[in-house]
């Protein structure tokens, strides 16, 4: 745990997928820099694609179970949840074998379905939402955190019974389940028209980025998400878009994993973090390819 009296930093980190290489470098440089005075807050999809999952998870877990890390599912934790409870295949592009043999498997699934899909909190006054797509563009702070306690309660349930049959159809993008529609828009929305929502890019108008839409209402809080590595880093007034896609390097790009540090030195004091337009940013870049398709 942070020390009484101390201040520690708050690092808010993009989507890892598997990549622990890149991942151990972020939590040695971080270790060299505060100590144990850091919290990191990921953004989801640490696993699935990357080829070392289980490292990702250990380290993450420990940082959990210290009081120094924050952790909210991703479309790829959810995936992995429905596989480790029988009602999704693996997948020709899934790379989850490490977990799902493991001798903790169990484990990780009873840990996995006790994290929340949604954060929220205060960082130097500032009011912010963890998640890791999106949120609808018409909540409040007070809408939010309400809708993820709500998918977080049916994930956590005791009887694993409830859990897949909340999770055995998919995450489509019209859901009659009412918690299904909430989870698949905050694990994997992009785009939004009206009250719909799509996990695909916006393409053509009506459909648009959902951060434009949620931009529009003028909310007092900020988000911190990932997921959309095609958009890539996303730097605008109230927002955050950590996903600069390191599992991607060598796909028409350079990948790196992207970290956060609000109020860290060199971060233009006095004004709310998510209103800095050159926010101090660490980023590791991707060992090598990892991803073939």
């Amino acid at each position: 745990m942070p020390q009484s009296g101390v201040s520690p930093q708050h690092v808010f980190v993009g989507d890892v997928q598997g990549c622990a290489d890149e991942f151990d470098e972020l939590l040695g440089r971080l270790r060299n820099g505060f100590g144990d005075e850091f919290i990191l807050h990921s953004v989801g999809d640490l696993v699935n694609r990357g080829p070392d999952n289980l490292r990702v998870l250990e380290g993450m877990r420990e940082l959990v179970e210290a009081g120094r890390g924050r952790y909210v599912l991703g479309n790829h934790e959810i995936g992995l949840i429905s596989m480790l409870l029988g009602i999704r295949p693996v997948g020709e592009r899934d790379t989850l074998g490490d977990v799902l043999g493991s001798e903790e498997a169990g484990g990780w699934l009873e840990w996995l379905r006790a994290r929340p899909v949604l954060e929220h909190g205060e960082i130097a006054d500032q009011a912010y939402v963890l998640v890791h797509a999106s949120v609808n563009p018409d909540w409040s702070l007070a809408d939010c955190a309400q809708s993820g306690a709500r998918v977080q309660a049916r994930l956590g349930e005791a009887n694993l019974e409830c859990v897949r049959d909340f999770l055995s159809q998919g995450l489509g993008e019209t859901e009659a389940d009412s918690d299904r529609d909430i989870l698949g828009r905050l694990v994997s929305c992009r785009s939004v028209h009206e009250d719909a929502w799509s996990s695909k890019n916006p393409g053509e108008a009506p459909r648009e980025p959902w951060h434009r839409a949620w931009s529009r209402r003028e909310h007092g809080y900020g988000v911190v998400y990932g997921h959309w590595a095609t958009q890539g880093l996303h730097l605008a007034p109230g927002l955050r878009g950590l996903d600069t896609g390191c599992v991607h390097h060598g796909r028409g790009r350079d990948g790196f994993l992207t970290a956060w540090l609000p109020g860290a030195p060199g971060e233009s004091p006095g004004r709310s973090p998510f209103e800095v337009q050159a926010p101090v940013l660490w980023q590791v870049p991707a060992r090598r390819r990892y991803y073939n398709y």
